[in-house]
């Protein structure tokens, strides 16, 4: 679903502040508190926000070590069967399919090297796992949500 401009602004004021209230929101947008809390509504009932959450440092918590993995499978394997074998590691953070070579680009995150290590090997033993290439991220250089009035 495509959002009108009003409700980008309205996504941005809370990708900006997801803690401002309905009435903060209308300020910004002009609008009264009761009519921003249906548009957020709306917006949540047809899927265009997901929900509302923490967004927490990960080296805080202990997992400052990441690192992306293009995945080469055995054959012809569906999108739902690689994401089936890669949902039960923890590590794994993110995965998507992708063109080119690889059959898909997974975000790895870990405490240390070791730990990184041993998610590598368990991605690696897959069965539907032909071989990897891996990337050992050095620094975050930019990292933003997206911003839907741009």
């Amino acid at each position: 679903m495509r959002v009108n401009t009003l409700d980008q602004q309205i996504v941005s004021c809370l990708v900006t502040n997801a803690r401002a209230s309905y009435a903060e929101i209308g300020k910004v947008v002009g609008l009264s508190a009761p009519a921003v809390k249906r548009r957020v509504d709306r917006l949540l009932e047809t899927g265009v926000l997901r929900g509302f959450t923490a967004v927490v440092d990960p080296e805080a918590l202990g997992w400052g070590t990441e690192a992306f993995v293009e995945v080469h499978c055995r054959g012809n394997i569906s999108p739902a069967r690689i994401r089936a074998r890669l949902e039960p590691l923890p590590e794994v953070v993110a995965a998507y399919t992708v063109t080119g070579a690889a059959d898909a680009i997974v975000h790895l995150r870990a405490a240390d090297i070791h730990q990184l290590e041993m998610a590598l090997e368990r991605v690696r033993g897959l069965e539907i796992v032909d071989r990897t290439v891996s990337t050992v991220v050095l620094s975050r250089l930019l990292e933003r949500p997206p911003n839907p009035t741009t």
